[in-house]
């Protein structure tokens, strides 16, 4: 019994597709009357060779299209990403631009801590008064060679001082106090085998700045050096 207010719908009537009778069909199907191929099998073969068509469109003419789109693809990605990075730069030049200034005033301090080549003889003798006004007995106090770097040289001295704890310490804050950088290096502290006291053992270490004609003559010699080592090569 139906339901009052409930419209039922009407029964579609869906075809039975009968397979085995396709596959007969198939069976029967003459290449060379394909005219007189049933409806069906038609119709499959036709989408198999559109599909197959298809494949090989993709395969052959769209791969080369579809792998320079993706190259584009990410040619475009990537200059956005170069875009983004210089709007960030454009937008905070002015606090680039003031901590390069920043940066100059602070080197050009720096710069100024180093002695030039007519000064090291005074800082070397600031060292050794350094010691005396301690009290400290100098054992031995001798410059080494400079080892040149990019744009200064760096003098290592060889010091060998006694005297008590507390002017050894007196002595290295003097030493750091000193207008001009000055590092102690290698520290070795041992008891004075004759008397009283401690022997401190270092290498100080201070720097001086190369001027422009040295400068010019380490980059000529590098030059010779690279010129003669691709001579050699060849």
């Amino acid at each position: 019994m139906r339901k009052p207010g409930i419209p039922q719908l009407p029964k579609l009537n869906v075809p039975k597709i009968d397979f085995k009778a396709i596959a007969e069909d198939f069976k029967t199907l003459d290449p060379k009357d394909p005219g007189a191929w049933p409806l069906i099998p038609r119709i499959i073969i036709l989408l198999g060779i559109f599909l197959a068509l298809l494949l090989l469109a993709g395969w052959f003419g769209w791969q080369g299209q579809i792998d320079a789109l993706e190259a584009k693809r990410q040619e475009e990605t990537k200059l956005k990403d170069d875009w983004l990075a210089k709007k960030k730069l454009a937008v905070n030049l002015d606090e680039y631009r003031s901590q390069l200034a920043e940066i100059e005033r602070s080197f050009g301090a720096l710069l100024k801590q180093l002695p030039n080549a007519a000064e090291m003889e005074s800082l070397l003798v600031d060292i050794n008064q350094a010691g005396l006004g301690r009290g400290l007995q100098f054992e031995l106090f001798k410059p080494g060679n400079e080892v040149i770097k990019d744009f200064y040289a760096e003098l290592p001295i060889t010091i060998n001082v006694s005297g008590s704890y507390h002017d050894l310490g007196a002595f290295a804050g003097d030493v750091a106090k000193l207008p001009r950088i000055v590092t102690l290096n290698d520290i070795n502290i041992t008891p004075v085998s004759k008397g009283s006291g401690l022997m401190l053992t270092t290498t100080a270490k201070t720097f001086r700045y190369l001027d422009e004609e040295e400068v010019s003559a380490r980059k000529r010699k590098e030059k010779e050096s690279s010129t003669k080592g691709k001579g050699a090569k060849k």
